[in-house]
Order: structure tokens, then C-alpha cells, then sequence
């Protein structure tokens, strides 16, 4: 019996129902990557997010987001999971975490990172 790939926790299969049903581009593209399976979903090191932030820019991870690297940009991260180092890094830097599903209530959309 083949193997399901994909999210199969109950909370990111709502999350991306939610994407989608508001039919934006950038919705779709964060529902997209969020419905690969774990093995071809890769983590972002904070290293990558000091690259390509601005300061104070909303960034959007669909996965999750590691410790590699150091930052020193305040930006809001969106991101499915953090780890520990990751949070304290982001928080450090006067930047802010976010859960995904509060990218809805956010002003500005930001810029996907994968």
C-alpha cells in the first residue's frame, strides 16, 4: 500500500484550505509549498533570512525555520515551526515570530522564502 505524501496533520491541512480559498497568488504559492511532503521540504537558516530581508520586512516561511547563521536585521518571521535557537536569534535581533496562520491578520503580505 503506497505511502501518503503530503501534510498530514489535521492543523496543516486547515491552514492550507484556508490559503486557498483566498485564491491571491501569494496565498497559492505558500499553500503549494506547504502541501509538499517533509522529505523535499527544506529548512531556512536565519543566515539566508539576513540575506534577503530588508529591515523590518514581513518574511514567509512555509516550513520551518533553524538557527543557522546569525541576523541582526529586525524583520517579522512567519513560519510553520522555529527552533529554539532560531526563535532566540530572530528575537535578539528585535525581530518578531509568528505563527503561519497569522499571516492573514498581517497588514503587508511580505516576501516568501524557501
Amino acid at each position: 500500500m503506497p505511502h501518503p505524501t503530503g501534510p498530514t496533520d489535521p492543523n496543516m491541512e486547515k491552514l492550507i484550505s484556508n490559503l486557498k480559498r483566498k485564491k491571491e497568488k501569494f496565498y497559492l504559492v505558500v499553500a503549494k509549498h506547504l502541501e509538499k511532503s517533509r522529505r523535499r521540504k527544506s529548512a531556512v537558516n536565519i543566515g539566508k533570512i539576513e540575506r534577503h530581508a530588508n529591515y523590518g520586512e514581513n518574511i514567509v516561511v512555509p516550513g520551518k525555520v533553524v538557527g543557522g547563521g546569525e541576523i541582526i536585521k529586525k524583520v517579522n518571521v512567519y513560519a510553520w515551526k522555529y527552533s529554539k535557537t532560531a526563535r532566540e536569534k530572530i528575537k535578539q535581533a528585535g525581530g518578531r515570530c509568528f505563527e503561519l496562520e497569522k499571516i492573514f491578520d498581517a497588514k503587508e503580505k511580505g516576501r516568501i522564502l524557501i
